[in-house]
């Protein structure tokens, strides 16, 4: 079990600056905005040596005429009861207030280490203005600049010393699966529902989820490391500069993970932003199983299932050996079969044909089936072997390859597909002279 250090306070006193500092990544977006963090966010941090997990919260208010604060207030309350550690971030410059009371007097019932820091102190002269902070009867007060760093090296070394839990390194080699698609198909309910708990923000509201959260998920026999993310809309859309750093988080999930989920509405069908959305993740080379959520409010006959299954081919095409499942989040029907279904993609992304085998049965493949003549010229192809990569690529050696053309560089992918299984897996093929 790692440490984790939760960070609170109100809005805008610096809790994602200072979260980006100690995990040493502009991970979490930040943003003169107040609100721009809503989910709790979790990273991996490292001090002399020492490893913990740092949660990134959503600004503490009451009161206002924000619709998420009810539910940004629930997940910073949450964030507490996980740590193990808290970091009270104020602002130095605005002094005390009735907020910063409140949340002070939350954590006093909470029965762990609580370090008070007061932020933006960018020079010696604005020491003076942290000192206040002592009348919260919470111990010695911090003072940093998690803009510049200054302070936070004292503060680091106080926060790990307090440390009861062990802090060496765990690798994370769990199979990562980024749930992805458009706004509101129900990708944080997803995440919610196979946890069993709130674990996300779930609103009505489209473009609630901004940050990418990693969530661990071990249960009915899976360990894998679950990366809810922004909904991508397309480029005309994107209106806030937070929700455009958003779609930038949601496209760099997919390049972390291993396998894909991409979520569609029943309901709206596919469309062009599913396209581009599947696009980008055969061209990033990762697994893909589509869920078709929200089944359960599409009136349905005989053959409906068949029907949609065949029009999602038929919009992704050429990429169609694709596994389709359909979902209800709301009713819990089918999601651990769309879990059961990334995961044999995973496998099948991370197969080996030794090359013997591969020799033995595509040659005779190619054979009955050659490669069409070019300008009166014969394409032989003589060897086949599978090179080495997290994506599944295969060299066909031959005497022409410049002669080879797209149409049987398919057909070759599908004799691959068929004789050794990657569904859902993008696959390359590449000629080279023998």
């Amino acid at each position: 079990m790692v440490n984790i250090v939760a960070i609170v306070g109100r809005p805008n006193v610096g809790k994602s600056t200072l979260f980006n500092r100690m995990v040493e990544s502009r991970v979490a977006i930040t943003d003169p905005t107040a609100g721009t963090t809503r989910d709790r966010h979790y990273g991996q941090a490292e001090w002399n040596g020492g490893h913990f997990t740092v949660i990134d919260t959503g600004g503490y208010v009451q009161g206002s005429d924000d619709v998420f604060e009810a539910e940004i207030r629930k997940q910073v309350e949450l964030a507490i009861e996980e740590a193990d550690s808290i970091l009270f971030l104020v602002d130095a410059r605005d002094g005390i207030t009735g907020m910063d009371q409140t949340i002070a007097n939350l954590l006093r019932r909470a029965n762990k280490p609580v370090f008070l820091v007061a932020n933006k102190v960018d020079s010696h002269d604005k020491e003076v203005f942290a000192a206040e902070f002592h009348r919260f009867g919470l111990g010695e007060v911090h003072a940093i600049s998690a803009q510049t760093g200054a302070g936070t090296g004292d503060l680091l070394d106080a926060l790990t010393a307090s440390f009861r839990k062990p802090t060496e390194a765990v690798p994370d080699d769990r199979p990562k699966i980024a749930i992805v698609g458009k706004p509101n198909v129900g990708k944080s309910s997803l995440v919610n529902t196979l946890l069993g708990t709130e674990r996300n923000i779930v609103t009505p509201v489209a473009g609630t989820t901004r940050d990418n959260v990693n969530t661990r998920f071990t249960g009915y026999g899976f360990d894998v490391t679950l990366l809810d993310t922004a909904g991508i809309r397309r480029k005309n859309k994107v209106e806030e500069n937070i929700e455009f750093y958003s779609v930038l988080r949601s496209l760099r999930a997919i390049e972390e993970s291993d396998v894909c989920m991409l979520l569609l509405d029943a309901q709206e069908g596919i469309s062009h932003q599913d396209q581009h959305i599947f696009s980008i993740i055969e061209k990033a080379g990762k697994g893909v199983v589509v869920v078709v959520n929200k089944w359960d409010l599409l009136a349905k006959e005989t053959m409906t299932a068949k029907r949609y299954e065949d029009e999602v081919k038929r919009k992704f095409a050429p990429f169609t050996d694709i596994p389709v499942v359909f979902t209800s989040v709301k009713e819990k029907q089918r999601i651990h079969k769309a879990l059961e279904l990334a995961m044999q993609v995973y496998a099948d992304r991370a197969k080996r044909i030794p090359t013997r085998k591969l020799n033995d049965v595509l040659l005779p493949e190619i054979e009955r089936r050659p490669p069409p003549m070019v300008k009166d010229k014969r394409v032989r192809i003589k060897y086949v072997m599978q090179l080495p990569g997290v994506v599944p690529a295969f060299a066909f050696f031959c005497n022409l390859p410049q002669y080879v053309g797209g149409a049987y560089a398919r057909f070759l992918e599908n004799q691959l597909r068929e004789h050794f299984g990657f569904t859902g897996v993008p696959v390359r093929v590449f000629f080279r002279k023998k």
